[in-house]
């Protein structure tokens, strides 16, 4: 992988663990702990109108393909004649 090549990433929504009421969100540190020990980071989250997160955005590098690897396989052409 060239030092210079930006990363591709992968993404993962998940919704925030909820009390059985399902009105109120639970501590999600257990949760995000977890992924991250997969490579996992928090991006961002998705809100409700009124107040309230909805989703959690992860992301985390796509494994072996960089931004430079999709502009070189654009530039391969092939001769299959």
């Amino acid at each position: 992988m060239c030092p210079d090549a930006a990363p591709r990433w992968e993404y993962r929504v998940v919704k925030p663990p909820r009390e059985p009421s399902k009105k109120e969100a639970r501590d999600p540190t257990a949760a995000l702990n977890e992924a991250a020990a997969d490579g996992w980071e928090l991006d961002a989250t998705i809100d409700y109108v009124g107040g309230g997160t909805k989703f959690l955005v992860l992301r985390r590098p796509a494994e072996g393909v960089t931004e430079t690897d999709d502009a070189e396989a654009d530039d391969t052409e092939t001769d299959d004649d």
